[in-house]
C-alpha cells in the first residue's frame, strides 16, 4: 500500500470528531425518592417559546430524535407548551425509538389554570393521551393558583400516584412556603422536584429554595440554564435579543440590566477561552454543583452535539468559583 493510500485510510481529526459526536453521550442519573427511575442529570426543554408552525413541528421532531439518539433520555414538557402540540410531537417521537420510548424519564406540567381536583384528573388524561404513554415517570405543577388550595391540588395529584398514572410528583416555581403548604396535602406520596429559573445570573427563585429542598430530599431542576443562549455566547458580539426572547427572559434582558450582565457574559467568556473549555460547561457545571439538574431547551438538532460537548468537560471547582464571583458582579 502506497503512502497516499495509507494517508487516505487513516482517520482524520474531522472525521473522529464526526464519529465521536455520532456516539450516545454518558449522562449520569440520580435517584428519586419513590421512583421506580432514577432522574437524569441533564434533560430536554421543549417549551419552543410557543413556535409551533409545520417547520418548527418537523424541526423540534428531528431535535428530539436526535437527542435521543446521543443519549439523552429525560425530555421535560406541559399540557400549555403548544396547547398540547408539545407533548404530542414528543409522544410520536419516542414511540418511534426501538424500546418506544420506555427507556425515556418523561415529566410533564399541569397549567396554573388547572389545579381544581377534576381539571387535574382531565389534564393528566389529556396529557396521556397525546404523549401515547399510560403514565408518566414525573407530573409537576406548572405554577400555583392563589385562589386554588394546594391541598387540593395536592391531593388530586396523589390520587393519580396511587392509581400509578404517576410515577412521581413535583412542583415548579414554588416558594419555601408554597413547598410546604403544598406538602400538607400529601399523605403518602411526596414531592420529590422544585422546578425553577436558575441560572448564573438568575438567582431569585433558587437561593430562597435551595437549602429547604435539600434538606427535604427535593431535586432543584433548572430551566434557562444558559441564559436563552447568552451562556452559550449569543448576544455578546452586537446581537439583539428578540422581542420573543425578552418576554420570555425578560428579567436578564430588562433594559436597565443587560448591559451590566453583558459585560460580565463577556468576562466569563474571557474566563473559558482562558481555561480552554466551552462557556456552556462553566455554566452547567456551576449548577451542578450547586445541586441543580438542567433542562436545555433546543429547537434545532446540531444544538444537541454542541450542548453536550460542553457537559463533557468539567471545569474545575476553582474556575467555578471565579465565574459565581464574575457573575454576582466581584471585581477582585
Amino acid at each position: 500500500m502506497s503512502p497516499a493510500s495509507r494517508r487516505s485510510r487513516a482517520p482524520t481529526r474531522a472525521r473522529k470528531e464526526k464519529q465521536t459526536a455520532e456516539l450516545p453521550a454518558k449522562i449520569d442519573s440520580t435517584p428519586l425518592p419513590g421512583s421506580p427511575k432514577p432522574h437524569p442529570a441533564l434533560g430536554v426543554g421543549l417549551a419552543a417559546l410557543g413556535r409551533w408552525g409545520p417547520e418548527d413541528e418537523a424541526r423540534t421532531k428531528a431535535t428530539i430524535g436526535r437527542a435521543y439518539e446521543r443519549g439523552f433520555r429525560w425530555f421535560d414538557t406541559a399540557e400549555v407548551y403548544g396547547n398540547g402540540r408539545s407533548e404530542r410531537l414528543l409522544g410520536e417521537v419516542l414511540l418511534r425509538t426501538t424500546q418506544n420510548g420506555r427507556d425515556s424519564f418523561v415529566a410533564t406540567k399541569v397549567s396554573w389554570e388547572h389545579l381544581r381536583p377534576a381539571q387535574v384528573r382531565a389534564s393528566l388524561i389529556n396529557s396521556l393521551e397525546r404523549l401515547g404513554r399510560a403514565s408518566v415517570d414525573l407530573y409537576l405543577v406548572h405554577a400555583p393558583d392563589p385562589h386554588v388550595p394546594l391541598r387540593e391540588t395536592m391531593g388530586a395529584l396523589e390520587a393519580l400516584w396511587k392509581e400509578g398514572k404517576v410515577a412521581a410528583l413535583g412542583v415548579s416555581n414554588f416558594s419555601t412556603e408554597e413547598l410546604e403548604e403544598a406538602a400538607k396535602g400529601l399523605t403518602e406520596a411526596r414531592i420529590v422536584v422544585n422546578q425553577v429559573q436558575y441560572n448564573l445570573f438568575d438567582r431569585d427563585e433558587a437561593d430562597p429554595v435551595r437549602e429547604y429542598c435539600r434538606q427535604h430530599g427535593i431535586l432543584l431542576e433548572a430551566y434557562t440554564p444558559l441564559a436563552r443562549g447568552l451562556l452559550h455566547g449569543r448576544y455578546l458580539d452586537g446581537k439583539k435579543p428578540s422581542a420573543e426572547v425578552r418576554r420570555f427572559a425578560h428579567r436578564i434582558f430588562e433594559s436597565d440590566r443587560l448591559p451590566r450582565i453583558l459585560e460580565r457574559a463577556r468576562r466569563l467568556r474571557d474566563l473559558a477561552k482562558e481555561e480552554n473549555v466551552p462557556l456552556a460547561s462553566i455554566a452547567l457545571h456551576w449548577l451542578r454543583r450547586n445541586g441543580a439538574a438542567p433542562i436545555l431547551g433546543m429547537s434545532r438538532p446540531e444544538q444537541v452535539d454542541s450542548n453536550l460537548a460542553a457537559w463533557a468537560i468539567r471545569p474545575s471547582d476553582a474556575v467555578l468559583d471565579r465565574a459565581d464571583a464574575i457573575a454576582r458582579g466581584d471585581r477582585a
